[in-house]
C-alpha cells in the first residue's frame, strides 16, 4: 500500500471531530473542498501546504519529525530497521522529555496529518523533513559546537577579515567554498584559524560550514538548541497588578495628548506627502519642532493615526497656506469625532489599529537595501508577519498572571524554541522595539500586560475599554491659578473645562498635571471667539481653588478694554469703529494700502481685502480688531484646520476570514458523503447527455429507486459549478426536484433535475 493510499485509509478513520480540526489547523487542505479522503491525502502531503502547515511546530515536534525522517532514510538505504511506533521512538527521546510532553506533541502531530499510523507503525509525510529548521541529525547527534556564551568569547578574539568572512557567511549562506579549507594551509590565514577556533566546521578540503549557533548569535537571533526538547523557562518579574495598570494608564495619558497635538499641527499645515509615499524627514521633523514629541515616537503616532483613518493622504480642503495640486497629509473628518469622545474610547481606537497594523513602525529612520533611510507611513514599513509576531509576543506575556513581567531575551528564546521556522523574526532588536511600542500605547506597565490589554487581546472591545476608564484618573473640574500667570490643572480636565482652559491660555508642560499659562494673546484668542470679560472672570472663580491673582485680573480687563474697539465686518469687508481719531490712524497707516482700505463714514471703512486677511493684516500692524456678524456680536474666526476626506479606495488589505467551525462540519459532512459515493458498489446506471432520452432515463431510474427504497449514488453540479458525488436515498421526483434523504446527517435534501449529471443505483 503506498503512502497516500495509507494516509486516506487513517484520514477516513478519524472522526468528524478530528477532521473539522484538521481543517481549522490547515485551511488550505479544505479549497476547494476535496471530492474523497484519497483527495485530501493527496494535498495534505503538497510540499507547500506541509511548509505551512510547519510554521507553528516546536522544537520537540521537530525532533519527533526528524526521527522518523533519518529512520526512513535508513530503511531507503537498505539499512535492517523496522518502523518506528509510539514506544520505540519515544524510547530514542525519553532522556530529555517525558512521556505526557512526547505525547501532546506527537497527537498535535497527528491533527495536523504530518505524521499518521500505519497499524501500529508511525508514517511521516515525505516533505515535513524539508522543513527542519537544522540540518537533518541535530536533534539526534551528541552536541560538540559552542555554546552561545563560547560563541561571543570567541568572536571577541576574532580579527577584522575574519569577522567579516563570518558576516558573510552568515547573511548570504552558511557554506562557503574556499581552497583555505585542504590540509597544508597556512595556520594563520583567517579560514584556518576559524575551524581551530571552531567558529567554522570543515566539510571537505573546499568547503566550510558555519555553525548554526554561530550564525545565530552573528544574526542577532535568539540561540536555538535543537538538543533542548523541554522549552525554556524565563526568568519572571512579579508587579502589582495595580501598579501595572496605572503606569499603563500614564502611557496612555501622554499617548492620548501627543496625539491630539499631532492632528491638530497637520490640521494647521499639513504635510506634503513623497513622491513614492510616506513623509518627508523633513516634515517629520517640522511636526517634531511642533510639538515638542522626539522623532521615533511621532513616526509611531503618525502610523497609528493613519491606521485609525485619523489622517489620510490626498488633497486637503483649501485653506490659505496651501497651493498645490500634490497630495498631503492631513486629518480626516473621523478626526473630529475621535477628540469629542472619551479618553477610554479613544485609546481603545488606537491600540486596536496598533494590534491589526501590518507594519513594523520601529522601522521608521534604519536603512533600506539603497542605504536610505525609510520614511514614516511609507510602503516599506509594511511586513507580511507584523501582526502574526505581535500577536505572538504580547501572547506570550498572556499567559502568565496578571503584572508578570518577561525581559525582551527570555521572550525571544521561548518564542524561537516554539517557532524555530521563524526564530529570525524575534531577533533581540525585534522583540525590544515591539515591546517599546506596546508601552508607549499603554498595553504595557512596568514590562507587563495591564488589565485592558488583556481584555483586548481576548477580543472583548467593550471590557478593554470599561477597564481603562476605571485605570485613568478621574476628570477634574477645578484648576490652581497661580500669581505668575500660570493654571495648574492637577488631573485631566472634564471635556468643557479643559476647552474653555486651553481657549484662554496655552499649554506650558505636560505631564500628570498639566500647567498652562495666560497670556496677552491667548486671553485675546477667548475673546476673538466670544467670551467677554465677565464670562473670563467668572472662569477662574468659579473654577480655581486658589484665589486669583490681581495680575490676572488686571490683564483680563487691560486686553478687553483694547479688544474690539475695532470692528470687521463680512461685507468683503469692512471696518467700523466708535473712536473717529483710531479709525483714521489705520487709514493713515500703510496697512491701509495693503488692505485698500476707504473711508465711506467717519467711523467706517470698506476694503477689497476679504475678513480672514483684513483681521490678519491689522494685528500684525499693532491694532487688535475683532471680528463680528452682520449683528455686531463677536464671532469665533479662529482657523479650524484642514481635513481630508477617506478615499474610497484606501481600505485595508484584503485578509480571508477563516471558516467558521459550523462551515468545517459542513465540509465535512459533504467530504463523507463523497467519500460514501466513490466507494459504492453501482448497479444499473445512467449518464445524462442533454437528450430528452438521457433526461427520461434519469426520470426513470429515479423513481424506481424511490419505489423500492434503493439509494442512489448521483452526480451533482450545484450553483456554483462546482461537482460532486454523493449517496442519497430518494424519496419523491417531481416539479423538476429531486427530494432525497442524506444516510450520514439524515437531513432531507433537494436537488434541481437539469443539475444531476449522473444516477447509479447501488447493490
Amino acid at each position: 500500500m503506498i503512502a497516500t493510499d495509507s494516509l486516506a485509509d487513517w484520514l477516513g478513520a478519524r472522526t468528524d471531530a478530528q477532521l473539522v480540526k484538521l481543517l481549522q489547523l490547515r485551511p488550505d487542505l479544505a479549497v476547494p473542498l476535496p471530492a474523497s479522503m484519497s483527495v485530501l491525502a493527496v494535498r495534505a502531503q503538497q510540499r507547500a501546504s506541509v511548509l505551512r502547515a510547519a510554521d507553528d511546530l516546536d522544537t520537540l515536534e521537530f525532533a519527533i519529525i526528524e526521527a522518523l525522517a533519518a529512520n526512513a532514510d535508513a530503511r531507503t538505504l537498505g539499512t535492517e530497521r523496522d518502523h518506528l511506533t509510539r514506544t520505540t521512538l519515544h524510547a530514542l527521546l525519553e532522556d530529555r522529555v517525558t512521556k505526557t510532553a512526547f505525547t501532546a506533541a506527537l497527537n498535535r502531530l497527528f491533527d495536523r496529518a504530518l505524521v499518521w499510523q500505519s497499524g501500529d507503525a508511525l508514517d511521516l509525510t515525505p516533505s515535513a523533513a524539508e522543513a527542519l529548521p537544522w540540518p537533518l541529525g541535530a536533534t539526534t547527534a551528541l552536541p560538540d559546537a559552542l555554546t552561545e556564551p563560547e560563541v561571543g568569547v570567541a568572536l571577541a578574539k576574532a580579527s577584522p577579515p575574519e569577522r567579516a568572512l563570518l558576516d558573510k557567511l552568515a547573511a548570504t549562506g552558511p557554506r562557503g567554498r574556499t581552497r583555505d579549507a585542504a590540509p597544508g594551509t597556512d595556520p594563520a590565514r583567517p579560514v584556518p584559524r576559524l575551524l581551530a577556533a571552531r567558529l567554522l566546521q570543515w566539510v571537505d578540503d573546499e568547503t566550510v560550514e558555519l555553525p548554526v549557533t554561530v550564525g545565530q548569535v552573528l544574526r542577532g537571533e535568539p540561540v536555538t538548541d535543537p538538543h533542548a526538547l523541554a522549552p525554556p523557562k524565563p526568568t519572571l518579574t512579579k508587579n502589582a497588578a495595580a501598579e501595572v495598570n496605572a503606569v499603563g494608564a500614564g502611557e496612555v495619558g501622554e499617548l492620548l495628548r501627543d496625539a491630539t497635538d499631532l492632528l491638530d499641527a497637520l490640521g494647521r499645515l499639513p504635510a506634503p506627502a513623497l513622491r513614492a509615499g510616506g513623509l518627508g524627514v523633513r516634515e517629520l521633523r517640522r511636526l517634531t519642532k511642533q510639538t515638542g514629541i522626539d522623532e521615533q515616537r511621532t513616526g509611531l503616532l503618525l502610523e497609528l493615526l493613519a491606521a485609525a483613518k485619523l489622517v489620510e493622504k490626498g488633497l486637503p480642503e483649501p485653506t490659505p497656506d496651501l497651493d498645490s495640486t500634490d497630495d498631503f497629509w492631513a486629518p480626516t473628518p473621523a478626526a473630529d469625532a475621535w477628540l469629542d469622545a472619551s479618553p477610554a474610547t479613544r485609546w481603545v481606537t488606537l491600540a486596536q489599529a496598533w494590534l491589526e497594523l501590518d507594519r513594523m513602525p520601529w522601522m521608521i529612520g534604519l536603512r533600506d537595501a539603497a542605504d536610505k533611510p525609510i520614511a514614516a507611513l511609507s510602503a516599506e514599513l509594511r511586513v507580511p508577519h507584523a501582526v502574526r509576531d505581535r500577536l505572538s509576543i504580547l501572547g506570550l506575556l498572556a499567559e502568565y498572571p496578571t503584572g508578570t513581567a518577561v525581559s525582551p531575551a527570555d521572550i525571544g528564546k521561548l518564542l524561537a524554541w516554539r517557532m524555530p521556522r521563524r526564530r529570525r523574526h524575534f531577533r533581540l532588536e525585534a522583540v525590544t522595539a515591539t515591546l517599546a511600542e506596546a508601552a508607549v500605547v499603554g498595553l504595557l506597565g512596568r514590562g507587563a500586560l495591564d488589565s485592558a490589554a488583556r481584555a483586548l487581546l481576548h477580543g472583548s472591545i467593550a471590557d478593554a475599554e470599561s477597564e481603562m476608564a476605571a485605570a485613568l484618573p478621574k476628570p477634574v473640574d477645578h484648576v490652581l491659578v497661580q500669581a505668575d500667570l500660570t493654571v495648574i490643572a492637577p488631573g485631566p480636565l472634564v471635556p468643557e473645562l479643559r476647552a474653555k482652559i486651553a481657549l484662554v491660555a496655552d499649554v506650558e508642560s505636560a505631564g500628570a498635571a498639566t500647567v498652562y499659562r495666560v497670556s496677552d494673546a491667548s486671553v485675546r484668542r477667548a475673546l476673538d471667539a466670544g467670551l467677554t470679560a465677565a464670562e473670563l472672570h467668572a472662569l477662574f472663580a468659579t473654577h480655581s481653588r486658589t484665589p486669583v491673582p490681581q495680575s490676572l485680573t488686571y490683564l483680563i480687563d487691560d486686553v478687553a478694554r483694547r479688544h474690539g474697539q475695532l470692528r470687521v465686518g463680512m461685507a468683503q469687508s469692512f471696518l467700523r469703529s466708535d473712536d473717529p481719531a483710531l479709525l483714521a490712524q489705520v487709514l493713515a497707516a500703510p496697512v491701509a494700502e495693503t488692505l485698500a482700505l476707504r473711508a465711506i463714514a467717519p467711523t467706517v471703512a470698506i476694503a477689497l481685502a476679504p475678513l480672514a486677511e483684513m483681521l490678519d493684516q491689522l494685528r500684525k500692524a499693532g491694532f487688535a480688531p475683532a471680528g463680528e456678524d452682520s449683528g455686531g456680536t463677536i464671532v469665533d474666526l479662529r482657523p479650524r484646520g484642514a481635513r481630508i476626506t477617506v478615499r474610497p479606495l484606501a481600505r485595508r488589505p484584503y485578509r480571508p476570514t477563516p471558516p467558521s467551525e459550523d462551515q468545517l462540519v459542513g465540509l465535512v459532512t459533504e467530504l463523507r458523503a463523497g467519500e460514501r459515493a466513490a466507494g459504492a458498489r453501482t448497479g444499473q446506471s445512467v449518464r445524462t447527455d442533454g437528450t430528452r432520452t438521457g433526461t427520461a432515463a434519469t426520470l426513470a431510474l429515479l423513481q424506481l429507486a424511490a419505489r423500492v427504497g434503493r439509494p442512489v449514488n448521483i452526480g451533482y453540479v450545484d450553483a456554483q459549478g462546482v461537482a460532486s458525488q454523493r449517496v442519497v436515498e430518494p424519496l419523491r421526483v417531481g416539479n423538476g426536484q429531486l427530494d432525497a434523504v442524506d444516510p450520514i446527517s439524515g437531513a432531507t435534501r433537494h436537488f434541481t433535475l437539469h443539475r444531476i449529471a449522473s444516477v447509479a443505483l447501488l447493490d
